[in-house]
């Protein structure tokens, strides 16, 4: 496929994917924001052309397409399509993906990442981040910010250094599994952020955990 027979294949599908029913006359319509991302998109393919060499083409004009209909659509789009992709890869994994604004927030238990008092990855939980890695590492435009949880259980000084020895867990995986280390931050906040109460299993149990927040980069 050249790059005449490219372009207008990859506008049709970003416009096929962007389509709504509108509710008043029950014709599919798409939005403003798809209409920018397939500007967006034909501006960047061509620039991906013609900055790359002819054996590199195709693959300049792929990446020029995915920066100029982030550009083109705004950030909120580029962000939906990633979790979009997260929430199907993820599916059945036992990880959560939410939305907050323009982050996408994915928070793992401990009941897949990793034993009491330990630091080293479940088999089940490095296959998961294997999944994330795909992923985010096609959408190189977000951060990761990647933060370990405990429970009160034990001292805080324990605390604190095991929830920054799982973050770190996390980041190692990604890493090795195709993500950049430059848009990774981690921290240990111990227990300081629970989301149950500490009084009872079933709440530590929720509060230990990893959360990978993905944010744009600015």
């Amino acid at each position: 496929m050249n790059f005449k027979t490219l372009v207008p294949a990859l506008a049709l599908t970003i416009a096929v994917s962007g389509c709504t029913t509108n509710p008043y006359t029950g014709e599919q319509q798409t939005s403003k924001a798809v209409w920018g991302s397939m500007a967006g998109a034909a501006t960047g393919a061509a620039v991906g052309a013609l900055s790359s060499s002819k054996g590199d083409r195709k693959k300049g004009i792929l990446t020029g397409v995915a920066a100029g209909a982030a550009l083109g659509g705004g950030i909120g789009y580029y962000m939906d399509v990633q979790e979009a992709k997260l929430r199907e890869k993820l599916q059945g994994t036992g990880v959560s993906v939410t939305r907050n604004g323009d982050q996408v927030i994915l928070n793992m238990p401990n009941s897949i990442t990793f034993d009491s008092s330990s630091a080293q990855l479940k088999p089940a939980g490095a296959n998961t981040l294997s999944g994330v890695a795909t992923v985010v590492a096609e959408f190189d435009k977000t951060r990761l910010n990647v933060i370990g949880h405990t429970d009160s259980t034990g001292t805080r000084e324990l605390n604190m250094k095991l929830s920054k020895q799982r973050a770190d867990a996390v980041a190692n995986q990604l890493i090795a599994s195709g993500v950049a280390g430059s848009r990774i931050v981690t921290a240990g906040v111990g227990p300081d952020q629970p989301v149950a109460s500490n009084s009872t299993e079933a709440g530590k149990a929720q509060n230990r955990r990893v959360t990978i927040t993905l944010t744009p980069l600015q």
